[in-house]
């Protein structure tokens, strides 16, 4: 079995070396209809594929759309939601040349990281009475809470343990 996974990985790596040696497309090109068009700039897309005769038509992305590289794209990316319900905010706008970039809310840590955009959240650990809070959570890491000593208390929401008055 690890044979054939081994020589599938072989021959798929030299299928793509040959499909990239044979594609005779400039590096600022992309081919449609056999023909090698100049891509659009970052922040646009194909709006008429080029001729023989004619170059490739651009035009900007719309709102809510972005295109982060030179592309042959006939219509732009749109552009990433960070939904509150899921304990996302926005931490950058999109532009015509980038992607939302989202951050969790206040009382929420980032899960899944990609791209410097959250993608999913978790709500921080709340700590239960008779518990402090060890460590404060943060937007990448949860609330750490730890038991108080004997003769101590917490309402759950403080830093450190108070002794009980007599």
């Amino acid at each position: 079995m690890i044979g054939s996974l081994e020589t599938f990985c072989v021959i798929a790596l030299l299928l793509l070396h040959f499909e990239q040696c044979n594609s005779a497309c400039a590096r600022a090109e992309y081919e449609i209809n056999g023909e090698c068009c100049p891509m659009c700039a970052p922040g646009t897309h194909v709006y008429r594929h080029c001729t023989e005769y004619t170059s490739t038509t651009c035009v900007p992305c719309t709102q809510s759309t972005y295109a982060a590289e030179p592309n042959g794209l006939s219509h732009c990316l749109s552009c990433k939601m960070c939904d509150s319900g899921q304990g996302l905010r926005v931490k950058t706008p999109c532009t015509l040349t980038s992607d939302t970039v989202c951050k969790p809310l206040n009382e929420y840590y980032c899960i899944d990281l990609q791209k410097d955009s959250c993608r999913h959240t978790e709500k921080h650990t709340t700590c239960s009475p008779g518990q402090y809070i060890k460590h404060k959570g943060t937007a990448f890491t949860d609330t750490v809470c730890d038991e108080c000593a004997d003769g101590t208390y917490s309402n759950s929401s403080l830093q450190n343990c108070q002794e009980y008055s007599k």
